[in-house]
């Protein structure tokens, strides 16, 4: 390794102090080169890219689009690890997209970066279930360790000239954009198993919410009740069994909640605080 690329630091928190991303952290503790430009297209960083001769630019969750200028630079190319299966879910959020579209099954590939998005040749893959209760944080936990393996396998491939890369099939193309805050907001009118898909997909980041009595309430991972009471969409029931919440069709229960500028906290106990009036709702 010659060279580490990464993006520049950047300011956070109340004090607005300069933090380094960990992948920074790790390059000055080994003691390697580190590369933070402002943009992949500045000429001073292609300038030093050239400089460094290097045989291949392994990347993963970059966070920016490697100009046309630079992906010729080295001589086997960028090579990117991306967490679906491609041409499935291109974009910068495959692994929320897909728990949230209800998929099976998804997994990693490595592909030759090209001036389309996530369109480049694929090199390998690696597939992975997606559990009923698994969200975004738990299938990226594990696809950041087999898709660790299956990036070294491929550099290990294409540096020993024995792996060549496999143009992506036309049919099956999906795309997963970036997910913001306000997607993440529950519509209670969904049916009670997608509520479940989309809360899941969101979880950690950004995280599902709705409102209550005006103010931002965050959510932890639903489950869809067969024996729930019949509610309207948004309409809470406080029992022995939980907290329900009604949806277009069906209920579920509630796991934890955040309530703003609170810690999160268990739904029963939320509701021993909030005391839920009867027809009280969510999101209204």
């Amino acid at each position: 390794m010659v060279a580490v690329l990464t993006r520049p630091d950047s300011r956070s928190g109340r004090g607005r102090k300069t933090s380094r991303s960990p992948v920074a952290e790790r390059a000055d503790a080994a003691g390697i080169p580190l590369l933070q430009p402002r943009s992949p297209r500045d000429p001073d960083f292609l300038e030093q890219l050239a400089a460094l001769d290097v045989d291949c630019a392994p990347v993963v969750a970059y966070g920016a689009l490697v100009p046309p200028a630079a992906l010729g630079v080295p001589r086997h190319g960028w090579i990117n690890l991306h967490f679906s299966l491609l041409p499935a879910w291109r974009g910068a959020a495959p692994v929320q997209h897909a728990i949230m579209a209800g998929d099976e099954v998804t997994g990693a590939a490595t592909f030759r970066l090209e001036a389309g998005l996530d369109t480049g040749p694929v090199y390998g893959v690696v597939t992975e279930p997606i559990g009923r209760t698994d969200t975004a944080g738990d299938l990226l936990d594990r696809l950041a360790v087999s898709g660790a393996r299956l990036l070294v396998a491929t550099l290990d491939g294409v540096g020993a000239g024995t792996l060549v890369p496999e143009p992506q099939p036309a049919e099956g193309v999906s795309l997963a954009p970036r997910i913001e805050t306000a997607d993440a907001r529950v519509d209670w009118s969904l049916p009670a198993h997608v509520v479940d898909r989309r809360v899941r997909g969101v979880t950690p980041a950004p995280g599902a919410w709705t409102t209550w009595r005006g103010d931002r309430l965050r959510l932890g991972p639903v489950r869809p009740e067969a024996g729930a009471p019949e509610l309207a969409p948004g309409e809470l029931a406080v029992g022995p069994d939980g907290v329900f919440v009604g949806t277009g069709r069906g209920g579920v229960r509630l796991g934890q909640v955040q309530p703003a500028g609170k810690r999160m906290l268990g739904a029963a106990d939320w509701a021993r605080g909030a005391r839920p009036a009867p027809g009280e709702r969510l999101g209204a």
